[in-house]
């Protein structure tokens, strides 16, 4: 079950005769609580789930509580509300995040999710919160805009990429206060577009410098082993671990290396620390090369 899969199954009434619950809304008990999973017949009128065991109401709506009607979307149609969400970040417990909570206010931005975590860092529990709660909103058809002070602070590179994927797949726009991409954003405008294609350049590019110097190796008659820059798992794995304090020994011996001649083992540190300088250089050269004017 995909992360909103939710959301289609309450595109829908449920027809249990117990339960009745409108579109937009969780199931319930007969004792007038969440249910814990949705009802058979409601989650199998979505076809990829019509084989499926059970379908469990997702923690955003509170399952085991008591269950009050959500807002029913209009069917097909776009209601005339906007709502906003803010998010404010800093890289370090140390920095301050007065600025980015006084800009989100000055604008009349009310609900604010905020955290103090490294932009390596690939879980971000509050960024997470919002998000879902940006999702729940426009299950609605109310139209919603995640509220940000700069790009900065979602991210850069691969990562703010692969952010505007997800937030214009379930039709979230974006809104910056200030910095070089300051304004709002539709989803299915020119920076969501000019973000995705920033993702599958920088995978290529990643991919590229890799081949490139495999085949420089080989030229020198060295042997190309050790971890692969090109397995994502492990490069994304390497990036949590780095954005929590852990040295490069520690990542090594938590990451395992899945294919080639030393499948099974741990990467040496040194290889660790080349993946990840090899990704960063990359992503610092992606970003600057988008955000200069073209000739």
């Amino acid at each position: 079950m995909s992360d909103d899969d939710f959301l289609r199954v309450e595109a829908r009434d449920c027809p249990m005769s117990t339960c009745a619950a409108p579109a937009g809304s969780p199931c319930r008990t007969g004792r007038g609580k969440v249910a814990v999973a949705y009802h058979t017949a409601r989650f199998r009128q979505v076809p990829h789930l019509a084989k499926a065991l059970s379908v469990a109401v997702p923690p955003v709506r509170k399952p085991g509580t008591a269950w009050v009607e959500l807002h029913r979307p209009a069917a097909g149609v776009e209601t005339s509300e906007h709502a906003r969400v803010g998010y404010a970040r800093a890289s370090t417990v140390r920095q301050s995040l007065d600025t980015q909570l006084d800009s989100l206010a000055a604008a009349g931005i009310t609900r604010v999710f905020a955290e103090k975590i490294s932009t390596r860092a690939t879980v971000r529990p509050e960024l997470d919160k919002a998000i879902a709660l940006a999702r729940e909103v426009r299950a609605t058809g109310v139209a919603v805009t995640l509220v940000v002070h700069e790009h900065k602070r979602l991210g850069r590179g691969l990562e703010l990429a692969a952010l505007a994927e997800q937030l214009k797949a379930a039709g979230i726009g974006l809104q910056f206060l200030t910095g070089e991409l300051q304004g709002s954003h539709d989803p299915s405008g020119v920076v969501f577009t000019v973000l995705a294609a920033l993702s599958g350049m920088e995978r290529e590019y990643i991919r590229d410098r890799t081949l490139e110097g495999h085949e420089s190796a080989r030229a020198r008659g060295k042997a190309i082993g050790g971890a692969s820059v090109v397995d994502e798992a492990m490069l994304s794995m390497a990036q949590h671990l780095r954005g929590q304090g852990a040295s490069l020994r520690d990542i090594a011996a938590k990451l395992v290396i899945t294919s080639g001649a030393k499948k099974g083992r741990h990467p040496s540190a040194a290889t660790v620390l080349r993946m990840l300088r090899e990704h960063d250089h990359a992503a610092q050269t992606a970003e600057v090369a988008a955000l200069e004017p073209t000739a």
